[in-house]
């Protein structure tokens, strides 16, 4: 059942609108722009419908994405499937950039070693990514001291062979939505464990890994954070938290750690799950924390499965934003009114991915449509 509170959020679905949410799948084919919203309402991927959707706060856009669908490796006989990636940038948008250009080719790299798919795989393409930005970091290190303190949480789900692989590094977050047919009812379902010190789960593995160091979270204006800094235990990126020779001069004071370490501080290892994948499993929602600052797992799910698939992503940004205006007790069209940068006190960057699942495409061993690249915000 949808609650009368669900309902004033989902009534719209069923309206006409003047914002273009019933525009058909051929005319974004590279997505659209309205303001600082970009979305791609639909497309198809080798499993079924895609939704994608970004909103900037920033002054420049943190968050990246992106959707690719076809041959995971070089060779089209390999495994086919599709990838989506969403980077979360923080300190900065280079390293999210980085990611979205190199973390998939590192996927491909790898699958098409072993011409098969594998969370090790998934493993070996962040590490090789991490490796790189902290070389490039090493090489810009005297004229591009900052890039020390960038990062990027990364969140990525890769359909495959029958099998769903979610790997997420940060605490951004892959929801599904699975049909419960004796309640006859789409249940969320978290499928990425998060890495913030908000949780003590956390905050125990860091007192674990660090145990000499009683400072390494910290209740600060009743946020914890590792040594005080960073709410993210994982990223990639932030070279100055994991390697010692990056925390000093040049490196503004304001980056840098006052205590001296010798481990990494922070890991860039995914956590990584993989299942399979039945005919109950209807829909994915990869989003970043922007969004699940103002939707629950379960909101979100009931919103996807009450409303029209096209322009879905965009549908639950929307919502989010209209969340953020109420908590400030403004109207969300003043909201949209407010420009980049100051736009970053009522809410964050949001990406929003949301992948249908057909069933029937999904168990195929091999997809002959066209393949899919596309990048959030382009």
């Amino acid at each position: 059942m949808v609650t009368a509170t669900l309902m004033k959020i989902v009534s719209p679905c069923f309206k006409p609108s003047d914002e273009g949410e019933n525009s058909g799948r051929c005319g974004d084919a590279n997505g659209r722009v309205d303001g600082l919203l970009w979305y791609k309402d639909l497309g198809r991927h080798v499993g079924g419908d895609f939704s994608m959707a970004v909103v900037q706060a920033n002054n420049l856009l943190e968050d990246q994405s992106q959707l690719e669908s076809g041959p995971m490796g070089s060779l089209e006989t390999g495994p086919q499937g599709t990838f989506v990636g969403v980077y979360d940038g923080h300190g900065g948008p280079e390293a999210a950039q980085f990611v979205n250009d190199h973390l998939f080719n590192n996927i491909k790299k790898f699958t098409s070693e072993s011409q098969a798919m594998s969370a090790d795989i998934i493993n070996k393409a962040f590490m090789a990514t991490e490796e790189e930005f902290l070389s490039l970091v090493k090489k810009q290190w005297l004229d591009q001291p900052q890039l020390a303190s960038v990062g990027s949480c990364c969140l990525v789900g890769i359909i495959c062979s029958g099998l769903l692989y979610i790997a997420n590094a940060g605490d951004s977050r892959a929801v599904l939505g699975r049909l419960e047919k004796t309640v006859k009812q789409v249940k969320a379902i978290q499928l990425s464990i998060e890495h913030n010190a908000s949780y003590e789960s956390v905050r125990e593995e860091l007192q674990l890994l660090h145990p000499d160091d009683p400072q390494i979270v910290v209740l600060k204006h009743k946020v914890w954070r590792v040594k005080g800094v960073i709410q993210v235990s994982r990223s990639i990126g932030d070279a100055y938290m994991k390697r010692a020779e990056f925390n000093r001069e040049p490196l503004l004071p304001k980056f840098r750690l006052l205590e001296p370490f010798h481990n990494p501080i922070l890991r860039a290892e995914p956590t990584i799950s993989v299942q399979k994948l039945f005919p109950e499993d209807k829909f994915l929602i990869f989003a970043s924390d922007g969004l699940w600052e103002h939707l629950t797992n379960q909101q979100a799910v009931d919103i996807v499965q009450s409303c029209p698939r096209n322009g879905i992503a965009r549908k639950l940004v929307k919502v989010a934003l209209r969340d953020a205006a109420k908590k400030r007790e403004m109207r969300y069209s003043d909201l949209k009114k407010i420009d980049r940068g100051v736009r970053r006190h009522f809410h964050d960057d949001i990406t929003v991915v949301v992948l249908f699942l057909d069933s029937h495409l999904i168990s195929r061993s091999f997809w002959r449509g066209p393949h899919i690249s596309i990048k959030g915000g382009d």
